[in-house]
């Protein structure tokens, strides 16, 4: 179940895919994704299941499919690192969505050469601007008046704690005044604790669901 919030009068939803989605524009924003991980992981001898590499391009497939975008942006960190198979799987996704354009904001763990994202007809941007945001993959320290900015990076999390001594860790969107993070979409990528500030809204992803919590 998504879960619409209004920035700079604009209005965004966001999914429990850990994905965000513009409609007035047909853009569906992801962070983070982090494909080819897990054969990374494999590799080194962690015993990750091959599984959560399906898991991450059939949560894809349900978001396009769900929300018809004209375009899917990825804020930075798509692949992982070095050239795997992986990338030739993605490469067959993005083929069967033709009518669809695949672009990326570049991040420090997209270091596979240009040709390799041509091959795959995947546009790369440094940063990306449309009406009055700004979308980034490293959040922006100084941003001009008139810019909201979207950023991954983070892989944010929020600390809930109940009544007793119990605490859990959940994947967050988080929006403050100028600046917003978007949650990790990949499976395995971890979460960095965040404390938000006393005006921030906080949107958890958990059971399916998209909630606000502060």
């Amino acid at each position: 179940m998504s879960l619409e919030v209004e920035i700079f009068d604009e209005h965004i939803e966001l999914f429990p895919q850990k994905a965000m989605f513009w409609r007035k524009h047909g853009i569906l924003f992801l962070a983070d994704v982090h494909l080819g991980k897990i054969n990374h992981f494999r590799r080194s001898g962690i015993a990750v299941p091959v599984q959560a590499n399906e898991r991450n391009l059939e949560q894809l497939v349900e978001l396009i499919m769900a929300t018809h975008p004209k375009r899917v942006v990825f804020l930075g960190d798509l692949f992982h690192s070095h050239y795997n198979p992986e990338w030739e799987v993605f490469g067959e996704l993005v083929k069967h969505f033709e009518n669809v354009s695949f672009e990326l904001v570049v991040g420090n763990h997209d270091i596979m050469s240009d040709q390799q994202y041509i091959r795959k007809g995947i546009v790369c941007h440094a940063e990306l601007m449309i009406g009055p945001f700004l979308f980034t993959h490293h959040p922006v320290e100084e941003i001009p008046d008139s810019l909201y900015n979207f950023s991954g990076h983070l892989h944010p999390g929020v600390v809930l704690r109940g009544r007793g001594r119990q605490a859990v860790t959940l994947p967050c969107f988080c929006f403050g005044s100028r600046q917003a993070l978007l949650p990790a979409f990949g499976e395995f990528t971890g979460l960095a604790k965040i404390r938000p500030k006393k005006d921030d809204r906080i949107f958890v992803v958990a059971d399916n669901r998209v909630l606000l919590v502060s």
